[in-house]
């Protein structure tokens, strides 16, 4: 799709869809505007919809003139509290209304209102992203029809300098919402590193793929744990992205891969939706996603590395078993009380690999706990981290994503839930609190002088009736939010 911005008035755009964002108590001079452009009255067409433009109200109207189409009205609420996701998501909802229409689809938001430089890049991030559909594993997808070209009406020139991140950022999220939709007899950790692979021919990236054998010489005990019992083998993934010029600052992400989780011996049962553990690997699709687009961007001065331990949790004879003791590559060991907590065994090797790397920082993002569904529902993902700078840095890149997330306390004492009588360490903790046990659990694996942050993305990774600019299944999430970071740090 060609995005681009159209600052004449509204009389003179010509195209196929309108979308036309309305306001509380500002219906009256839009409308006369509106009317002038396309003919006819719509005010009583408004009434007898019921059409009032509160938050998330839409109405269509298929006009018999040519030039539009197609008018589409949504609803942004009252001015004084429209914030940059209700332009978002009006795109969203404007742009799923266009669907069935080719050509071009304009685009016309009250951008005086909200005085955000981000505007015309979250709409046009809305208005991709909204109408993206896998259509994959389809044996005969039917046909659909979608604008070829966004214009953005009534936008300055100077309002788009960052328009050029859009499709970057956006072929970053798709890819990562494919990674997360496959089903785990097409996505193997063998196919990851294969994706992997992809990225490194196609956008100029470093890749380093360990064997078992490389994992078994580096001591990765705990990593190696998890995947011993599936027929697959395990494929450490190591990306690297190296500006040009000198490196200012050096970045490490690390992805959870579990490409199937059944659980292990604690087995997934009952309401635990086992079907739905292709989604264990969102983390690592959310890495992988922001180095599709990093790697289009080239941010200059930031060193970024790329790091998944992906495998499977499956069970057999050669098994790990509940009690079993590991060893982690920094000499840690770690008593395994539940094999259901598999992911942080694989992180905990794979964030001593990334602090080998001597980064500037490190963030993990991992569909790690449902303490932490639990505690912060579907739509937001908990932060946690000791580095201010970094918590902060984070928070203030997922707010101009779009992608809600909340930071969640490091309390030292709930470490002692994880003392194991023969082991340094229990892999899990009490109930309460689990999702802190957790972070607790990842943070005896970092280099105290890293700042480090993780990211739980165990409720975002997946949306069962869609929201805002996600399709009902894989979101994508996190994606915008790394890029965004990363794009800062340059």
């Amino acid at each position: 799709m060609e995005i681009c911005l159209f600052p004449a008035t509204l009389n003179s755009w010509t195209g196929d869809v309108l979308v036309v964002g309305m306001l509380e108590g500002d219906m009256e001079e839009r409308l006369k505007d509106l009317e002038k452009r396309c003919g006819g009255s719509l005010e009583q067409s408004l009434k007898q919809k019921m059409f009032t433009a509160k938050s998330g109200e839409i109405a269509s109207f298929q006009l018999l003139q040519s030039n539009p189409s197609q008018l589409v009205i949504v609803g942004l609420g009252e001015a004084q509290k429209l914030i940059l996701d209700d332009l978002r998501k009006a795109a969203a909802l404007g742009a799923r209304a266009s669907i069935g229409s080719s050509g071009t689809l304009g685009m016309m938001l009250p951008w005086e209102t909200l005085t955000s430089p981000s505007a015309a890049k979250a709409v046009a991030e809305a208005v991709r992203l909204s109408l993206y559909k896998d259509v994959r594993f389809r044996s005969a997808p039917k046909p659909r029809s979608t604008p070829t070209k966004l214009e953005l009406i009534g936008l300055p020139d100077s309002a788009g300098s960052d328009l050029q991140a859009v499709h970057p950022t956006c072929a970053g999220v798709e890819l990562a919402r494919e990674l997360v939709a496959s089903p785990p007899n097409s996505l193997t950790p063998a196919s990851l590193a294969d994706t992997a692979a992809q990225l490194a021919h196609e956008h100029g990236l470093e890749l380093k793929v360990l064997e078992r054998s490389d994992c078994a010489e580096r001591g990765m005990g705990a990593y190696l744990a998890v995947c011993q019992g599936s027929d697959l083998d395990p494929k450490f993934i190591h990306l690297t992205y190296r500006p040009q010029g000198p490196v200012k600052r050096r970045l490490a992400l690390v992805g959870k891969g579990l490409t199937f989780d059944s659980g292990g011996y604690n087995l997934k049962v009952g309401t635990a939706q086992i079907e739905l553990m292709k989604f264990d690997m969102g983390g690592s699709a959310a890495v992988l996603g922001a180095a599709r687009a990093i790697a289009e961007l080239r941010p200059k001065g930031v060193e970024v590395h790329i790091i998944v331990a992906a495998c499977e949790n499956m069970i057999n004879g050669s098994a790990v078993h509940p009690g079993d003791i590991v060893r982690a590559a920094n000499g840690t060991t770690i008593e395994i009380n539940n094999t259901d907590a598999e992911g942080r065994l694989t992180l905990a090797d794979a964030l001593v690999y990334a602090c080998e790397q001597e980064p500037d920082a490190i963030v993990d993002l991992a569909t790690l706990t449902g303490a932490c569904v639990i505690a912060l529902g579907d739509e937001m993902a908990g932060l946690w981290s000791a580095d201010e700078q970094l918590a902060q840095g984070l928070s203030t890149a997922a707010e101009a994503a779009g992608e809600g997330i909340w930071r969640m306390p490091l309390r030292s004492s709930y470490k002692d839930g994880l003392k194991s009588l023969h082991a340094d360490l229990k892999n899990t903790g009490p109930r309460p609190g689990g999702s802190i046990t957790a972070a607790l659990f990842l943070k005896e694996f970092i280099d105290d002088s890293i700042p480090w942050a993780h990211i739980d993305i165990a409720g975002t990774v997946w949306s069962e009736k869609g929201r805002g600019l996600d399709p009902s299944g894989a979101t994508g999430y996190g994606v915008r939010t790394l890029v965004n970071w990363i794009c800062n740090q340059s």
